[in-house]
């Protein structure tokens, strides 16, 4: 049954449809009615709601002045630096800023293949005289070639720019012609000359070509004459006529007051015929090494007597010495070794075999005419033992250790991944869901910064270790798809000996398949079989000649990784334009220099570049 409805105890009967639909829409009519003409009278228009019905949504304008980061989408296009004079070398490419610390060289060049380096520091030029002018034989032309080589060789990599200077400087002076109406004797007229012909080139250094830098590139007198700034007249206690140092002012004051001396002519030398107060006596000259006879004579009684015949043998000899100690005086700097840089030590040892090469040239013994002989400004250095050489190690993270120093195999991303994943061949796929963001960089920047920092902080940090001051003294940094350097000599200062060895006999029972290996040091990491290190000699190769055809699938790959390996990138370049900078200045000053006096101080052996080939 139907329920029934009551009101008031009263029955309700049932609405027709109709009507029902009648009564709801009277009743939404009335709604309608009151809330447009009733409501909106009833509310007070207090200024406490203006604020809300006023309120119009604004539409965002773009800033008068737009960020200058290059992350900014709205960013105007820019023009690129202009290129710089000699800022190419083959593929190589860059630009000298005061900000070369940017993380990452395209912000500042807008071009993604050209390096920021940091500015050249300039070099004080450093002269030595030499007289061409008097007939000899070729053998002794040759034998004071290589000594002016050998010296050139020193004060480039302390920083200076050696030159040589001869009586075409001297003539060219004013006061020649007065020094010529003097009629001096033949030693006193060329100690003069020297003079005349440094005044004629102005502020910087004159010394003997047996005048050689034997100390750290920090030490104290070395950055004071890197300074190039000279306030006094100075010459160095106990030293003679071996260094000099001063500006164009006092040079020229000094050699006035020698010509009008009315006793020049009792005079022995140009210190003797100027008063004593034209110097200042710098008593400390720790870094500095004379090999005048004196010296040779009570330091080297064993070839004194072959040196003092003048000859080329004698020359030669003392050559060699030279050579010995400047390399036994780096040897000594670098006391706690040389550190071969390894990041990745299952799978880099072909990328760091000629690094370890370069390693084994420098720890081992140079050839000396006075093996446990010392250089005359370092007494108590260490002599090179064959049995104890410089430890070579194997890290895979850079340390910076003022006593170690540090040779890098810098690889591109591309040589890394092949390396590491241990594979011929690598897809965009693999690149994007396999690999590490900047596994090289990561590593060896691990122990100094830590795991958790970002690809930009490591670039700078590796950008600080290749090339500022400190770290182009303590480090060297190549590149592992381009062969060794052939001009690593200029680098280290001194002739790298090629194809040596460490001067220890070994019996020859047992043979060597039999004798027990050397044990390796566990920070090093694990030593990988021949087998492994053939499959990546084939891998590096594979790496070397990837992209030489230019191909759309090669592009896209390299293109890729390189966008997958920012920081890795950046590294790469940056060490590589660094050194081939570095080459490109030395040649320019070599071509410069070359058209004096016959290019005098030139090399004359055979190219390095084979040397380094011929084992």
């Amino acid at each position: 049954m139907p329920v029934q409805h009551t009101l008031f105890g009263r029955p309700i009967r049932p609405m027709h449809p109709r009507k029902l639909a009648v009564l709801l829409a009277a009743i939404a009519f009335f709604a309608i009615f009151t809330l447009v003409f009733t409501l909106p009278n009833s509310i007070p228009s207090g200024p406490s709601l203006n604020r809300f019905t006023d309120h119009r949504i604004s539409i965002p304008k773009l800033p008068k002045k737009l960020s200058p980061s290059i992350l900014n989408p709205f960013r105007q296009v820019a023009h690129a630096p202009p290129v710089q004079k000699n800022s190419t070398s083959g593929d190589d490419s860059w630009y000298s800023h005061w900000n070369w610390l940017s993380p990452f060289s395209s912000s500042v060049t807008l071009d993604e293949n050209r390096s920021l380096l940091p500015p050249i520091r300039a070099r004080p030029p450093i002269y030595t005289y030499y007289d061409h002018t008097s007939k000899k034989e070729q053998a002794l032309q040759d034998a004071e070639n290589a000594l002016l080589v050998t010296w050139r060789r020193a004060w480039w990599a302390q920083g200076f720019k050696p030159i040589i200077l001869s009586a075409a400087e001297a003539m060219n002076n004013p006061l020649y012609k007065e020094l010529q109406m003097k009629n001096l004797d033949a030693a006193l007229d060329l100690a003069i000359s020297r003079w005349l012909a440094w005044e004629n080139m102005g502020t910087g250094i004159l010394c003997e070509y047996l005048t050689l830098p034997m100390g750290e590139h920090a030490d104290p007198l070395l950055s004071y004459l890197r300074r190039g700034e000279y306030p006094v007249l100075t010459r160095f206690d106990n030293l003679g006529r071996g260094l000099f140092a001063g500006s164009k002012v006092d040079i020229t004051a000094a050699i006035k007051k020698a010509l009008a001396n009315p006793e020049l002519k009792t005079a022995k030398d140009f210190i003797s015929a100027v008063p004593s107060e034209t110097f200042y006596i710098d008593p400390k000259h720790d870094s500095l090494a004379y090999y005048n006879d004196a010296t040779i004579k009570d330091k080297y009684s064993k070839i004194s007597d072959e040196v003092a015949k003048g000859g080329a043998k004698g020359l030669e000899t003392l050559n060699k010495l030279i050579i010995s100690h400047l390399h036994g005086t780096w040897q000594n700097i670098f006391s706690a070794g040389i550190a071969v840089l390894k990041p990745d030590p299952s799978h880099m040892s072909a990328l760091v075999e000629p690094a370890l090469k370069l390693a084994e040239f420098l720890a081992h013994c140079p050839d000396s005419p006075l093996p446990s002989s010392c250089p005359p400004n370092r007494p108590r250095c260490k002599p090179c033992v064959a049995s104890t050489p410089l430890k070579i190690s194997t890290p895979p993270a850079y340390r910076n250790t003022s006593g170690l120093y540090t040779i890098g195999t810098v690889p591109h991303p591309y040589t890394m991944a092949l390396l590491s994943s241990f594979r011929e061949e690598i897809d965009i796929p693999w690149i994007r869901r396999e690999s590490e963001r900047d596994p090289w960089l990561w590593i060896l920047t691990k122990e100094h910064l830590g795991t958790g920092v970002s690809g930009a902080p490591r670039v700078i940090t590796f950008k600080e270790a290749v090339a500022n001051p400190y770290g182009t003294a303590h480090s060297l940094w190549l590149t592992a798809e381009k062969s060794m350097p052939n001009d690593l000599d200029w680098y280290f200062g001194f002739t790298i000996p090629r194809n040596a060895t460490d001067g220890r006999s070994e019996t020859p029972v047992p043979g060597p398949e039999r004798r027990p290996k050397p044990e390796a040091d566990p920070m090093d990491g694990p030593v990988a079989d021949e087998a492994s290190i053939e499959k990546e000699r084939d891998l590096l190769k594979r790496a070397k000649e990837f992209g030489k055809a230019r191909t759309e699938s090669e592009e896209k790959i390299r293109s890729s990784i390189e966008a997958w390996n920012l920081a890795d990138t950046e590294a790469w370049r940056f060490a590589r334009a660094f050194l081939a900078r570095g080459r490109v200045e030395r040649l320019k000053w070599e071509e410069e220099e070359s058209k004096y006096i016959g290019g005098i101080g030139a090399e004359r052996t055979k190219s390095e570049a084979a040397r380094w080939d011929d084992d």
